[in-house]
Formats: C-alpha cells, structure tokens, sequence
C-alpha cells in the first residue's frame, strides 16, 4: 500500500523544464561572445523566473569538460557579437549541437573514469598514501592509479596533476605514465600535470628520467622543468617553486600574468563558468597570492584590481 503524501508539492510543467532549458542551452553559447547588451540581457533572463536559473545551473554542469568548452571557444570564433543579430534564429540548432558535443565527451572520458582508483572533483584536492610509502596530492579534476606489489611500482595519471613525493630504499624505481610520458623515480619529489594532451614535470628535489612517446630520453634535476607532447620534448625550463608549485600549498601565485591565464588557472578549480566579456581586460598584467579554495573570492579581488566589474549567479561568473 502507497502512503499519500498530501504535503508533497505539485510536479512542474515538463513544457516550462523544456523551454527553460531550451533558453539556457542557448545562452550556454550565447555567453561565449556576450556583448555589454547580451550580459545585460542575461542577468535579465535569470532574475525574471527561478526556474530559468535553476536550468542555467543544469545545463551548465553538462557543459564541463575540456572537449565542450574547446567547441564552445570555436563557436565563438566563428559568431563573433558583431554578427549576433542576424544569428540568433542559429542559436538553438547550435545549442543542439552542444548537447551532441556533452555526449561525446561524457563517452569519451567513460574509459579514464573506469580505470582510475582514485578521481578528485572541480576544486577538490585528495592525498594518497601509496603501498610503497609514497605519497601522493591529487590536485583538482584529476583521475589516478597505481598497481604495487613485490614486482613492479607502476602509477597513472590519466588526467589533471599531482605531486609526488617518492623516497629512497626500493630495488625498483617508480614507473609513472601520463599520456605521452613515462618517468622513472627513485628518490624525488615532483609535480606531474598533464592536460589536453601535454604533460608537464616540475622537479623539486632529486632526478627524474623520462621516456617521450618519440622514445627520447632525458633527465630532470631539482629545479627542472620541461613539456612533453606527442612530437616529444620542449625545452628545458627552470622552476619557481614558490609559484609554480604555489598549489601544493593551497595558494595560486601570479606574478605580472596576463588576466586570461589567471581565469585560465582559475577555471580549473571553480565548479560553474567564468566568462570574460571584455578582450583588453584580458591582457592586463596580474600580480597577486591567492587561495585556491576560494575561486569566487580570487574573482572578486581581481575584478578590484582591474576595475573590473563582477556578476555572480548560480554557476556562473561574469567578468567585464
């Protein structure tokens, strides 16, 4: 027997869902190009029914992922604001090609999500004891693995960074795989990212040899830093661990940094969208020390700074 729930409230209109969401998928790539009018006109769209901001919040979590921002950055491109009017007749057979492009990139990282023993959230950070005593500090959206035992120490990062801190006294190196690079470690701490195809190592203490796809050959020393792609190695670089390493602590570091690879970095640590509306903006030089647990409040003192001005909604943040 069903018990009556008098007090539940009534179900809402499946056609208000639809419309809202239809809206909201449009302005998901609308943003991307925003005008002063536009901006307006969306903060207009979200104070004008609850319902259209809780649609926003939805289809903005189906919309992370690097694969569908990279689209929604070609989109832009492509329907620059001076083209919009005669475009928005457009906007829902592109907003359908979005949801086409989630698709893809939900199936597409399935496989990374199934091998990992261990995966962080945007923004979270997680530290793992490994079964040889290393140790590992899972940095934000970041999918990892490791098998050890008597005959190999093998570990993955299939997406995002760590940091390592591996210690002397085993036989068998660290064998550590990230896209195209292999590692080998025995006594070191370092920092691995690897995104969009590229991996990065920065060496804090001790060597690290590294095998690239091309089966090139080298190795880092503390204060080492290099990129790996799949035509190989760049160049040698030196570390700043105060900056660079900056997140092993908690902290974001930017000295004199242009303020679209601020938002770049901030991007990765902040669950929602964080849309720039204004271009030059974007090239003024940033310094600062800022709290990587805190991505609004970054936001916030940034938008001071710049003269900028900030609108914070549900997922989203605009800066122009």
């Amino acid at each position: 027997m069903t018990e009556s729930a008098p007090d539940r409230p009534s179900p809402p209109d499946p056609a208000a869902c639809d419309s809202a969401m239809d809206q909201a998928l449009d302005w998901l790539i609308r943003l991307q190009c925003a005008s002063a009018e536009d901006t307006r006109a969306f903060e207009a769209w979200l104070e004008a029914d609850p319902a259209n901001a809780q649609a926003y919040v939805e289809a903005e979590a189906l919309w992370q992922g690097d694969t569908v921002r990279q689209a929604a950055s070609q989109i832009a491109q492509t329907y620059r604001p001076s083209r919009l009017a005669r475009l928005r007749p457009h906007w829902k057979p592109l907003a359908a090609a979005a949801v086409l492009l989630i698709g893809v990139f939900t199936v597409g990282n399935l496989p990374v999500r199934l091998q990992a023993d261990h995966l962080t959230v945007v923004g979270e950070r997680q530290r793992l004891q490994l079964e040889d005593g290393s140790r590992v500090l899972l940095n934000t959206n970041s999918a990892f693995s490791s098998d050890i035992d008597t005959r190999q120490r093998v570990a993955r990062l299939y997406q995002g960074e760590a940091f390592f801190e591996v210690p002397a006294g085993r036989n068998q190196p660290l064998e550590l795989q990230a896209g195209p690079l292999r590692a080998s470690v025995r006594d070191s701490d370092f920092a691995v990212r690897y995104l969009d195809g590229e991996a990065q190592v920065r060496v804090q203490r001790g060597d690290v040899d590294l095998q690239a796809s091309s089966d090139q050959r080298i190795r880092l020393s503390s204060g080492d830093s290099i990129r790996v792609g799949p035509n190989g190695f760049g160049d040698r670089e030196r570390v700043d661990p105060q900056k660079d390493l900056a997140w092993v602590q908690g902290r974001l570091i930017f000295e004199n940094c242009p303020l679209n690879q601020v938002l770049a970095e901030l991007r990765r640590y902040y669950p929602g969208l964080i849309i720039s509306g204004n271009e030059r903006l974007e090239q003024v030089a940033v310094t600062g020390n800022y709290r990587l647990d805190q991505p609004v409040e970054t936001l916030r003192a940034l938008a001071h700074i710049t003269s900028a001005q900030l609108h914070e909604f549900p997922a989203v943040v605009i800066l122009n």
